[in-house]
């Protein structure tokens, strides 16, 4: 199976366990339970890690939404769409490679960013992978998606 560059990391954050603040990266570190250093970290493996493309910011802002990057809760802000990639497929990040677990699902939390952002952003906010392969991820590694 070979791979194809599709795109690059653009932005990294992580949520403080202490006060759920967002923290921006240049370099976030995995292992098999997700984003080291992130308040989700060892809680759920199918869902502890986030992907979302700059495409949901671009959505939000057509319908006259402004929102700062970080603020849908993503680990990994990447230039590439992934929201058609399904379940089992998977994405290499620098040295992390990862598979796809779910779509994201809709929470509280987004309607606190803008209460318009869960009906916008239904099948747009991102994507849950899981680690497959550890290894850390730094602003402008390359996205790389396998070819069948």
């Amino acid at each position: 199976m070979s791979k194809q560059t599709v795109g690059k990391v653009l932005e990294l954050y992580v949520t403080l366990e202490k006060d759920h603040s967002r923290v921006q990266k240049e370099t976030i570190v995995l292992d098999a339970d997700g984003v080291l250093e992130d308040k989700f970290h060892a809680k759920d493996i199918h869902r502890s890690v986030l992907l979302t493309s700059k495409e949901s910011y671009a959505i939000a802002e057509k319908n006259s939404i402004d929102i700062a990057r970080g603020s849908l809760g993503e680990n990994i802000l990447i230039d590439y769409n992934p929201y058609h990639l399904l379940a089992g497929d998977h994405i290499t990040i620098g040295e992390v490679l990862l598979e796809v677990t779910q779509n994201c699902t809709l929470c509280k939390g987004l309607s606190s960013v803008n209460p318009k952002l869960p009906k916008l952003l239904k099948d747009d906010r991102g994507i849950f992978v899981k680690v497959i392969h550890s290894g850390s991820i730094n602003i402008g590694d390359t996205v790389q998606v396998d070819n069948d």
